[in-house]
């Protein structure tokens, strides 16, 4: 059987302090072999880091996420930045993006400091995973610049329209992640992947905490649960569950591919 990858899951956070191990078990049970995690800050690095020194599957990233970017930004960001230029090794540059959803005060802060860790990942050969929400507009302005850079990486949570899909794919080293939202009820999500998102540019992932798939719609996410993400898109795409598996499975070790002798 094919192992599934978790390209997405932050279970560093509190929210796991109860039952992280326990956590990661069900996962391994279920069929996951790997854990991607992406940063949220500079408060959360060590306990990322003590969580991927502890277990050979798990794989670290750096980044500074959009929604972390307030009036002491610069400092943030140049702490994140030192852990990146120190002798620990990460996977990828992330959890980074835009995100006016909530906020818009910093706007043009949180462009410059996506841009400045796009920067990172050609420095440093490193993906990014990257954060969108209600700000695509921004963020392709900020990623129109690197059109012609060696740029790989993931469109972490896509839930958005055929057109927005499109725009993503035109950057052809980047693969959409999908997660629980393709589950929900009124998602309009397996509509746009069948029309529009060849199963070759998908990866699974989780976002746990965040965003359980059904039928654990409104609990704590965790990664055993991808095992639901990957039945859905098996319904969407007219494919086996191991063909998910096996086809989303190698689009994961591609984008991570630098590091690839270390999985």
């Amino acid at each position: 059987m094919v192992g599934l990858v978790d390209t997405h899951t932050h279970l560093f956070v509190e929210e796991y302090d109860e039952d992280r191990e326990l956590a990661l078990i069900r996962a391994r049970q279920a069929g996951v072999t790997r854990f991607f995690m992406p940063n949220i800050d500079d408060d959360s690095v060590e306990r990322m880091l003590a969580l991927c020194g502890a277990h050979d599957d798990c794989f670290p990233m750096i980044g500074l996420h959009p929604t972390s970017v307030d009036a002491d930004w610069k400092a943030r960001l140049e702490r994140v930045e030192h852990w990146l230029r120190s002798d620990k090794v990460f996977y990828g540059i992330g959890e980074v993006g835009m995100d006016l959803y909530w906020d818009v005060a910093y706007r043009t802060e949180q462009m410059e400091v996506f841009d400045k860790q796009v920067g990172w990942a050609l420095e440093f050969g490193l993906p990014l995973v990257i954060h969108c929400r209600s700000a695509y507009p921004e963020l392709l302005d900020v990623l129109k610049h690197y059109r012609h850079e060696p740029l790989t990486g993931i469109f972490h949570s896509f839930g958005g329209t055929e057109e927005e899909a499109s725009r993503l794919l035109e950057y052809e080293g980047f693969m959409l992640g999908i997660n629980g939202i393709v589950t929900f009820k009124k998602s309009t999500l397996p509509e746009v992947l069948k029309k529009a998102v060849p199963l070759e540019r998908v990866v699974l992932e989780t976002d746990s905490p965040y965003l359980a798939p059904v039928p654990y719609r409104g609990k704590r996410n965790e990664s055993a649960y991808i095992v639901k993400v990957a039945e859905r898109l098996s319904d969407v795409y007219g494919k086996s569950f191991e063909e998910i598996a096996g086809i989303t499975t190698s689009n994961a070790l591609n984008v991570f591919k630098k590091s690839r002798e270390t999985f």
